[in-house]
């Protein structure tokens, strides 16, 4: 009798524990289109870019490129993709290099890098012209993208970018050792934590974002994932792109959810300070003032990512500015 309970416990504890592991590993996630690989050279280092090439079934003749961003990648992208193909446009949809499934190397990174990195990508598919929409830190590389080469850029969209503001000016300063210690201590849930801040509400269906982020800690690889994510939250950091608006030219579209607080190492400041700053109605309304030829979209009651919280008041406003002549 006593063996048997034995052997009931041990089979109970196993059962348990299987749960729980079950419980803390991300849904394996899809792509929603074959991912294709173009190779570049980084710092005399092999690197290959992930990409997905998406053809509508009744072509217009125009392109938009899809700039994701830092704590996402291509894959978040999946329901607007066919708003776009359905309208008649070729979508291409990159993972940056640090990012996804594309290559995760030790290099430098700037905007300027991840900008040339997509010209080039573009250049190989023959694609003269594009428009270009991002999304949170994909905002700030699309800026930067749309001044180095303001000849490929025929629109621009942003929804929500982050570095509307500089934050180096009131955040604290981290050092690349501290940013990694902090990166290597994620987990399922701090990433799920951190995501949740997104949304006025958190519904089931986000779940997939969080897993599509998290599928980095099950990598034999995660330390050097780490290790980058530090690099571009450093990036962001020292690299603002706020006070080059006023030179910006193509037409612009801000599309800005109002309920949007995301500011980056926010939780280095003070909690008295913490809602100071991050406040997207008035940065929307101050970015649309800079930006000369721009148009700006508020969304009540809309977070950090419109695209996927509110995805048919996003559609409208994003195909009715590419529409527009």
């Amino acid at each position: 009798m006593q063996m048997m309970r034995n052997v009931l416990f041990v089979f109970l504890v196993n059962v348990v524990f299987a749960a729980f592991v079950s419980a803390q590993t991300p849904q394996k996630i899809q792509y929603p289109n074959p991912v294709k690989f173009f190779e570049l050279t980084i710092e005399n280092q092999k690197a290959q870019m992930a990409f997905m090439d998406v053809s509508p079934t009744k072509p217009n003749g125009e392109t938009v490129i899809l700039f994701h961003g830092k704590n996402f990648n291509g894959y978040y992208w999946k329901d607007v993709i066919p708003m776009l193909t359905d309208a008649g446009f070729r979508v291409i949809v990159p993972d940056q290099i640090g990012w996804g499934k594309s290559a995760k190397p030790n290099i430098h990174y700037s905007f300027h890098l991840l900008a040339a990195n997509n010209k080039k990508l573009l250049d190989s598919l023959n694609i003269k012209k594009v428009h270009v929409l991002a999304h949170s830190m994909g905002g700030m590389l699309a800026v930067r993208f749309a001044l180095m080469f303001p000849e490929t850029v025929t629109k621009l969209i942003l929804e929500n970018p982050i570095g509307l503001e500089d934050y180096k000016t009131f955040v604290p300063y981290q050092s690349i050792e501290d940013l990694t210690k902090q990166e290597l201590t994620a987990t399922y849930e701090s990433y799920k934590t951190y995501q949740k801040t997104y949304y006025p509400i958190w519904k089931p269906e986000y779940e997939q974002y969080v897993a599509a982020q998290a599928e980095a800690l099950s990598q034999p690889d995660f330390p050097n994932t780490a290790f980058v994510n530090a690099l571009t939250s450093q990036m962001i950091y020292e690299q603002p792109v706020v006070y080059e608006f006023k030179d910006l030219k193509v037409p612009t579209l801000l599309i800005i959810g109002q309920e949007d607080r995301t500011v980056v190492g926010k939780n280095r400041l003070p909690k008295n300070e913490q809602n100071k700053y991050g406040n997207y109605p008035e940065l929307g309304k101050k970015t649309n003032r800079e930006i000369k030829n721009s148009r700006l979209v508020e969304l009540a009651g809309v977070g950090h990512i419109p695209h996927i919280q509110e995805p048919e008041k996003f559609k409208s406003a994003l195909l009715d500015f590419l529409k527009a002549k």
